[in-house]
């Protein structure tokens, strides 16, 4: 997997202070984009295990609070990131009690692969669907369109 950035304090994408890490790869291909350079797959830096175990550095830090962790990109969810998102997630959920996660991916919740749901069974807040210009709306919270779905999940509730 690549990235594109990662900002070990950031107050933007999503609620409280986070760690946010922006992935490259995406096959949306969304007309105005914010984000077009972390389309391709190889955009940016390779993701390493250090950078890896930085970010869970940075979110157990008791100097600076974060709230949890942020994924953003290109998407999380393209093919070629999942099995290092996976492994991501897996590790803030077993070693940052507390934390939440964050991701934002422009496939939809209901057309997910299996792979795709095994990640976001891990994830607290996920923001689906491409962005689509016609209905861009500064004024959203957490989306760029009105078309975009927030969904919070409670994976730890058994009903």
């Amino acid at each position: 997997m690549y990235y594109s950035a990662y900002h070990s304090i950031d107050v933007i994408n999503g609620e409280g202070t986070r760690c946010t890490l922006f992935v490259s790869g995406c096959e949306h291909a969304c007309k105005g984009c914010y984000n077009q350079s972390t389309w391709h797959v190889d955009a940016g830096h390779e993701f390493s295990q250090a950078l890896e175990d930085q970010i869970i550095k940075d979110l157990t830090d008791r100097r600076i609070y974060r709230r949890g962790l942020s994924l953003s990109g290109g998407d999380p969810l393209h093919p070629a990131n999942l099995d290092a998102i996976l492994k991501l997630v897996t590790r803030v959920k077993n070693e940052c009690p507390g934390k939440d996660i964050w991701l934002w991916t422009g496939y939809q919740l209901a057309d997910l692969s299996v792979a795709q749901q095994n990640i976001i069974n891990l994830v607290d807040v996920m923001i689906d669907g491409k962005f689509e210009q016609d209905k861009a709306d500064p004024a959203l919270l957490w989306r760029g369109s009105s078309n975009q779905v927030i969904h919070r999940f409670n994976h730890d509730d058994p009903s």
